[in-house]
């Protein structure tokens, strides 16, 4: 017996009832043989987690656009945030930590730069939403566009990691409520940092209910969805929790999103963005090669290329591409 095979073994005798196993995935979009060591889901991490797209998330934005400061979070540390609360809340309920954590640390590898706000600019131009993005990072654009060839468990976590999503397994499912505690807070954490926000402007009600510091908000969230989900087939939280961090998520568009103080450049990051878009429209031949590739042997559309391309940028690349091509450089003889 292989020590993939033991570790399998394991799995099916601890793992709760309703957690995924790795010996009954089912599957990947190409078959190919198993690692001796690892089970899918861990391989499926791995990959993840050793991936260029990965990688270039320390450089794009969470929340504030290219902030003056080292301890912002950025969107790396916001998907290691999220992992941790998923394997937290899974090692609880006795999930599968290997799967949870392998959609948290693949769910926003699509993810424009500049955050919501090039989100936002590539959807005016083209139907755009970064789920679907992510998923055709770890499809078709990483390792030269052959895709990491991920299993159908994670891909279909990283599709349905959103509100509206609805994913298939219990994993799915913590890392979509997941995702909403580490950005909730920690976004909190950040407005704070930067004074837009104090302590006593969130509203007694909900500071009753979650506690008095992001620390003690999110001690209470993840114990809430720990007691309320524990043997059962679906993730869930008791009603009153459920309502107060509805509630602070409205107050975070109100006094955070939606913030002029917080936002007042992202009309910047949106027109760049949109005038990347609209050149490399026209010019295809400006592409890396990849991409080029991808507009002469598929039949991929063009739209869908150049937002390939755009969205895999950080925020400094994208700054950069566009003083290229139009920021006129100094005359020199």
């Amino acid at each position: 017996m292989t020590i993939r095979e033991q570790l399998e073994e394991r799995e099916s005798q601890y793992l709760s009832p309703y957690a995924a196993l790795s010996r009954k995935s089912k599957g990947r979009m190409r078959p190919e043989a198993q690692c001796d060591i690892r089970p899918v889901f861990q391989r499926d991490r791995d990959r993840i987690l050793h991936c260029k797209a990965f990688r270039r998330l320390k450089q794009k934005t969470q929340v504030f656009l290219l902030p003056k400061g080292d301890h912002y979070r950025t969107r790396l540390t916001h998907t290691l945030e999220v992992s941790q609360n998923a394997r937290t809340i899974a090692k609880a309920l006795r999930l599968n930590e290997d799967l949870v954590e392998a959609i948290a640390l693949g769910h926003d590898l699509g993810h424009t730069p500049f955050g919501h706000a090039g989100e936002r600019a590539l959807n005016t131009v083209y139907h755009f939403s970064h789920n679907r993005q992510s998923l055709r990072v770890v499809d078709c654009i990483e390792k030269g566009g052959k895709g990491l060839n991920l299993t159908w468990e994670v891909r279909d976590g990283i599709l349905n990691h959103q509100t509206a999503g609805n994913p298939h397994t219990l994993e799915g499912q913590v890392l979509r409520l997941s995702d909403k505690l580490a950005y909730i807070n920690h976004d909190m954490d950040d407005a704070i940092r930067a004074g837009i926000l104090t302590e006593e402007d969130i509203p007694a009600e909900i500071r009753k209910t979650l506690g008095n510091s992001c620390k003690a908000r999110l001690n209470r969230l993840v114990h809430d969805v720990i007691t309320n989900s524990m043997d059962r087939p679906q993730i869930c939280m008791s009603r009153e929790v459920e309502e107060a961090m509805a509630d602070l998520r409205k107050f975070m568009f109100e006094n955070v999103y939606l913030n002029p103080k917080a936002k007042g450049e992202e009309d910047k990051a949106v027109h760049m963005i949109g005038q990347l878009f609209d050149y490399y429209m026209r010019h295809p031949e400006a592409l890396p090669q990849q991409f080029r590739d991808a507009l002469e042997y598929t039949d991929t559309a063009r739209e869908q290329v150049v937002c390939d391309h755009i969205a895999g940028m950080t925020d400094s690349y994208a700054v950069k591409k566009f003083q290229d091509y139009f920021v006129p450089e100094q005359w020199k003889i």
